[in-house]
């Protein structure tokens, strides 16, 4: 029986090894990210070739005031629904860009969050659009364009801008958008010269700096794409920085994503392109895409179309993108990882719960109860199976003084004294087993879909997918200091190792002082283990554990033999 229980606290420790330790086993030994993409070609492998292409940015460095750069060049209004902003008519970038619905804190009169920045301002981020210059001459880049038409972009009302050059192309770039944050871009050449000229468009996002939020080894940010019909995280900016990283593929697209953002680049998905990630002046990177030239005749024109993300990572937006206008892989922009064929389900049904309730708390109690629910059986079957363990262990115990000195016939006896008495010793492991990947699947939700982000629970709870800010050490805020991160538990991680405590009381009490210390500890241990994630993922466990409760007082009423203890 005591190596029973020692074996029990054994699979415990694992247990919560794999729970809490999983992120750091997926990041070394299953990564998301994927090795520079290689092409076969003679029946040989070697790396994809640098695009013959010349996007380029200016990569400047910042000078001054972003209102102060904006003012300084003539732009076109950019006003949908969802975003605001300008078109630069310098270059014509799209790099001013502002999403309306989502605040950069959860404090009062927060500014909205600010997701493209013109060169030369702070945090410059921008997307530019043109032409080869192999055979052609297009507008420079820093050509400033002519404007016709509609004087404000809005989902009902494209721009057109033009120009030419000293050889008879006229070049024209439409851009429209729609009631979100997609832009399709239209670029036309006409040819009015005398001789053929190829004709290959590029688009590029350029941004100076890294992103502000950290990238881990379960949460991407930083360069990304889907090529050759697989989505690729890129490792990180270092690699940018030593070698720029190249693809050749037909449908997909590249850009940089952040934790709840995402500026994409979605080139024809019938038409092959070479694309690329390199590093700049002054710390910028950028990501960029050309197609294969065609050939214009005089008196021709041709148009290619091309289509660009910049906004938030909406679960359901990125799903109709991909399923409805034919974005290859779009909605793996979010970083779902091994567990998304649990944790996709998981977000839409807490999602449809918080648009019944209007609260992600009590969504997240909800999901709770509903989870608790679906495993109830296999808890019945759990306890079963340990009342029926315990009823066989003065058997097992005769067995093992029978034959302590034969090792493998007592392992014998005892496989044969589980079959005859039904008695299946693994089963009381199912449901810890299933609720480890429900655990984690909910902490990637709660961490990567924006559609948590601020949101609020009760009282001081004003955002679910942050740690409790609220602490006793400092007395609730009264005291001007902030304890350090690993001390600073907060009033909703204590409520969970309180609960944790009391229904570890409920457990058959260990015949051992060994385990004992160890149940005691467990809790206050998990406690602090917990502080630091979200508090969305602590209200759930909380409500775990109280139906455990409830249920364990149910079953043990049924089953009053697992309270009795087991003597030596």
């Amino acid at each position: 029986m005591k190596d029973d229980k020692q074996n029990f606290v054994l699979f415990a420790v694992i247990a919560a090894l794999i729970l809490f330790g999983w992120p750091l086993i997926q990041g070394k030994f299953f990564p998301t990210a994927n090795p520079p993409v290689t092409r076969i070609e003679g029946g040989k492998t070697k790396a994809v070739a640098n695009p013959a292409a010349d996007p380029a940015a200016d990569g400047a460095a910042a000078i001054g005031d972003r209102n102060a750069v904006i003012a300084s060049t003539p732009r076109i209004r950019i006003e949908t629904p969802r975003v605001s902003g300008s078109i630069n008519l310098k270059g014509a970038r799209i790099d001013d860009l502002v999403l309306k619905g989502y605040d950069e804190t959860v404090a009062k009169n927060s500014p909205p969050i600010r997701l493209l920045s013109p060169a030369g301002a702070p945090d410059a981020y921008f997307a530019s659009f043109g032409w080869r210059a192999q055979g052609l001459a297009p507008p420079a880049a820093d050509a400033v364009w002519t404007p016709s038409g509609a004087t404000t972009l809005t989902p009902t009302t494209p721009v057109t801008l033009d120009a030419t050059n000293a050889t008879g192309q006229r070049f024209r770039i439409q851009i429209a958008v729609d009631q979100d944050y997609m832009f399709t871009v239209r670029q036309t050449v006409l040819n009015a010269g005398t001789a053929p000229v190829p004709v290959a468009t590029y688009g590029l996002v350029n941004r100076v700096g890294i992103s502000k939020d950290p990238s881990s080894m379960t949460i991407h940010v930083g360069p990304m794409s889907v090529d050759n019909g697989g989505a690729h995280y890129r490792p990180n900016y270092k690699d940018i920085d030593e070698a720029a990283q190249k693809f050749t593929t037909t449908g997909g697209w590249l850009g940089f994503t952040d934790k709840y953002w995402l500026t994409a680049l979605v080139p024809d998905q019938g038409q092959a392109f070479d694309g690329q990630f390199r590093a700049g002046a002054n710390k910028a990177y950028q990501a960029d895409y050309a197609l294969q030239p065609r050939q214009v005749a005089p008196g021709q024109a041709i148009t290619q179309t091309s289509r660009f993300f910049a906004g938030a990572k909406e679960v359901r937006l990125l799903d109709r993108y991909t399923d409805q206008q034919g974005v290859a892989k779009l909605d793996y922009a979010i970083d779902w990882g091994w567990f998304r064929i649990v944790e996709k389900p998981i977000f839409y049904y807490l999602d449809w719960l918080f648009r019944m309730v209007g609260n992600f708390g009590v969504a997240i109690i909800l999901l709770t109860v509903t989870i608790r629910g679906l495993l109830f059986p296999i808890a019945q079957r759990q306890f079963k199976s340990m009342a029926a363990m315990r009823a066989v262990q003065p058997k097992m115990k005769a067995i093992q003084e029978k034959h302590k000195d034969d090792k493998v016939r007592m392992q014998q006896e005892v496989m044969a004294l589980y079959k005859t008495e039904g008695v299946n010793p693994l089963a009381g492991c199912a449901p810890t087993l299933l609720q480890i990947p429900i655990m984690y699947a909910l902490y990637k939700v709660l961490m990567l879909t924006i559609e948590m982000r601020h949101q609020p629970f009760v009282a001081w709870i004003k955002d679910l997918s942050a740690p409790d800010p609220l602490t006793p050490l400092n007395l609730f805020g009264l005291l001007p200091f902030t304890p350090p991160h690993m001390i600073a538990i907060g009033i909703v991680p204590i409520i969970l190792g309180i609960s944790m405590y009391f229904q570890f009381k409920l457990n058959p009490t260990p015949m051992d002082d060994t385990q004992k210390q160890v149940f005691k500890l467990l809790p206050w241990v998990l406690m602090f283990v917990m502080a630091p994630f979200a508090v969305g993922l602590q209200v759930y466990w909380i409500t775990s554990n109280c139906l455990t409760i409830i249920q364990q007082k149910l079953l043990y009423a049924r089953h009053p033999g697992l309270k009795v203890p087991v003597t030596k």
